[in-house]
């Protein structure tokens, strides 16, 4: 991890939130092991946000997450006492980089990993989504963990940023003011990493080279990888890791992929019964079914138990329904791709617009002084509860383009990846759209 190991003592309802496994876990006797990554806190090392992985190694000296993992593992087999030669790796978030890295070229003892809401490419997940840049996400992470410390210290640092005006909308209009102000008059050099942020703002070797998916070959452990499907941070990884496993690891029985209703770490940290005013049952609470029914069998049987699990390669929660659905393949094998479209007087229909039709079009003045905020409230940061929120506020604003459906008749349900394709025209030099 690169959030500071402490340590957790004899208390799991500590354990269980910092580090994200339940109870259950606790109470089976298993060997629990923690670790700075290299560089953070009390590890040696120089620290690589997102470290690149190497796909050949020259010399001792040729480093990466895997090769750490690896001598770890090795060392953790030989030396520590009543262990039964197999290992499992989990983590949430960043750490869940690490876990499916970890499973690159796998010590042999290696027998399962669970990256979860895992960082796979940072283009994509946390700070940019489909490469629009969440500013808001970005300053306020890395004015804490972007702080490096001279010596070894399991203390954080202090934040380089307080911020106290508690409107995050008049904050970053009026106080914050252009990006380059963050440099200028927060940050001031002290971040490392956000100068690199700021030198590549386009998909280039620098993101690329970051990118654990083109390295998911040969994977020899069996890998569980959790997403929550509310999750405004690591989203596009799970399925994006899942599959470029299945691609790449054809014959490989034992790569499974769990999407529930959660935000970022929910099936961790909370009940998953509840996220905003949406709710998803409780009988089993989401978190409970996920973490007795398939997180712990799970690892038992591949770590001590002959009791295998019945997981299908895909449980994923159906939402509307509040039940959990099994499938031998995601997306789904029946999938019917269905295009919507967008027509002149705003409805959101099947039926392609007709030629007169497929000429017309919809614009609006959007204008930088007043920018569409994300939330219809005061906020200071992104709140958990951003991805269920009702966004009709937005709808009545000038610079919004609102487009909907006819009423359904009859159920529907949505499974596999939503793209949207615009046609525009423009009169600056480039635009985000958020849709």
């Amino acid at each position: 991890t690169p959030y500071c190991v402490e340590l957790a003592g004899d208390n799991y309802r500590y354990f269980q939130y910092k580090f994200g496994l339940s109870k259950a876990f606790y109470e089976e006797k298993f060997i629990f092991v923690f670790q700075d990554v290299r560089g953070r806190f009390t590890s040696e090392g120089e620290f690589v946000n997102m470290r690149p992985q190497l796909t050949n190694y020259t010399s001792d000296k040729d480093i990466d997450e895997s090769t750490d993992t690896y001598d770890t593992i090795d060392w953790l087999i030989k030396n520590i006492s009543n262990n039964n030669g197999n290992v499992g790796m989990w983590g949430i978030s960043y750490p869940g980089f690490y876990a499916i890295a970890g499973a690159i070229n796998a010590h042999p003892a290696l027998k399962a990993v669970s990256p979860q809401a895992p960082i796979s490419d940072w283009f994509w997940d946390d700070f940019h989504h489909n490469g629009a840049f969440f500013l808001n996400s970005a300053f306020e992470f890395f004015a804490i963990f972007g702080v490096q410390k001279e010596e070894l210290s399991p203390e954080w640092p202090a934040p380089i940023v307080e911020l106290t005006n508690p409107d995050g909308y008049d904050f970053y209009l009026n106080e914050l003011g252009p990006v380059k102000n963050i440099q200028d008059n927060f940050y001031k050099s002290r971040i490392a990493f956000w100068n690199e942020f700021i030198e590549h703002p386009n998909y280039d070797k620098f993101w690329q080279d970051r990118s654990i998916i083109p390295h998911l070959k040969d994977i020899k452990p069996a890998v569980l990888t959790v997403g929550g499907l509310f999750d405004a941070e690591d989203l596009y990884g799970p399925p994006k890791i899942f599959a470029a496993i299945e691609k790449n690891n054809p014959n490989k029985e034992d790569n499974h992929l769990v999407l529930g209703p959660w935000a970022h770490g929910g099936w961790a940290r909370t009940y998953g019964i509840t996220l905003g005013d949406v709710y998803f049952g409780k009988n089993p609470a989401p978190s409970k079914f996920y973490q007795d029914s398939i997180e712990l069998p799970f690892f038992k049987h591949y770590l001590k138990s002959d009791v295998k699990p019945n997981l299908p390669k895909a449980i994923v929660f159906e939402t509307g329904t509040n039940t959990w659905k099994k499938f031998d393949t995601w997306p789904p094998k029946n999938i019917v791709r269905k295009p919507l479209y967008f027509q002149s007087n705003q409805e959101l229909l099947f039926t392609k617009p007709s030629e007169s039709d497929d000429k017309a079009y919809d614009e609006y003045v959007s204008d930088p002084a007043n920018p569409v905020p994300f939330t219809g409230y005061t906020t200071l940061d992104v709140p958990k509860k951003y991805m269920t929120d009702d966004q009709s506020f937005a709808s009545e604003r000038t610079d919004v383009l609102t487009y909907q459906t006819k009423i359904l008749t009859d159920d529907i349900t949505l499974a596999g990846n939503i793209m949207v394709n615009l046609k525009v025209s423009i009169s600056e030099s480039d635009a985000d759209w958020i849709v």
